[in-house]
């Protein structure tokens, strides 16, 4: 059996939890979420727990038991504690401002600047002089998701590692050109 499938997912205080079929809703203090499963898996709640149990041996049903366990535990976590990404921007000019609305205009090294409206459940912070970005939510899908499409706006380059990074992220850096100096003489 799969050993992340096997674990149940205890239910902490405040959270409730809804299943109906092959869907599950779990509402918390930070939000709401709800997500439909896969048929086949059997989703259970005993003694303030719950367990996901599978019809079969088949690989496939092995595959999706730890799955749907993993995204159970997501989802009863993200509306309890919740999730967040930091990101931070390294260049000469670049920043971050946090509008009114709660949207991001950022100025990355383009002629314009970017807004970034934030979607429904995830909620945008700015720190540390204008150059640390708190994406948070109770979703942990949306909230790597809307990190990772901030940083597309400009991934770190090698070189002089200018861009946006995740906050701790390693940049490996290149020397550049060598033999600027002195060529053509011999």
């Amino acid at each position: 059996m799969s050993r992340v499938g096997r674990m149940p997912v205890t239910i902490p205080e405040g959270v409730q939890v809804d299943i109906d079929g092959s869907t599950v809703s779990v509402s918390g203090p930070k939000g709401d979420l709800t997500r439909d499963f896969d048929p086949d898996m059997e989703i259970v709640r005993e003694n303030g727990q719950l367990i996901v149990r599978r019809p079969t041996d088949q690989r496939r049903h092995r595959q999706l038991h730890g799955l749907t366990r993993s995204l159970l535990y997501n989802m009863v976590v993200g509306v309890k504690e919740g999730y967040e990404k930091k990101l931070e921007i390294h260049g000469v000019g670049y920043r971050v401002e946090l509008e009114g609305d709660g949207s991001l205009d950022l100025q990355l090294g383009f002629s314009h600047p970017l807004r970034i409206s934030p979607p429904e459940g995830i909620e945008f912070d700015v720190e540390a002089r204008k150059k640390i970005i708190t994406v948070r939510g109770a979703s942990k899908e949306l909230v790597g998701k809307m990190a990772a499409e901030i940083r597309a706006w400009r991934p770190p380059e090698p070189y002089q590692g200018k861009g946006v990074r995740y906050l701790g992220e390693h940049v490996s850096r290149k020397a550049g050109k060598a033999g600027k100096i002195g060529a053509g003489t011999y």
